[in-house]
């Protein structure tokens, strides 16, 4: 799907009920930040904070349960003493890898341009 193209009205509408889809489930401050964190591996929910400067427990703990929802995390509970629980990135989550690295992109080159305007 080309959204740089000229559009009718209908596909218009498409376009933008699947960007709101989209937005829906990954949008916000955290969403990818925390799903780029599992990235390099499973991680508890501390060492998931101190990946993310400025997350607070309580945010993370509501974005670790929405990604769950939506199939992009697993939580795996290891019962034992002490408890342990790690987060694992899902192979759908994968799906996210040409948005994750477009972002990235245009966050750099946005950034750049800032940079040069100042």
């Amino acid at each position: 799907m080309d959204i740089t193209a000229p559009v009718d009205e209908v596909q218009c509408k498409r376009h933008l009920t699947s960007i709101g889809d989209a937005l829906y489930v990954i949008g916000g401050k955290w969403k990818l930040r925390v799903i780029v964190s599992l990235r390099e591996g499973h991680k508890r929910f501390n060492e998931i904070q101190r990946a993310i400067d400025g997350i607070s427990p309580k945010v993370l703990s509501a974005e670790l349960r929405e990604l769950e929802l939506n199939g992009f995390v697993r939580r795996e509970v290891h019962t034992g003493t002490p408890v342990v629980v790690e987060y694992h990135i899902t192979p759908y989550a994968d799906t996210l890898g040409d948005v994750l690295t477009a972002l990235s992109t245009w966050g750099a080159t946005h950034r750049d341009k800032i940079r040069q305007e100042r």
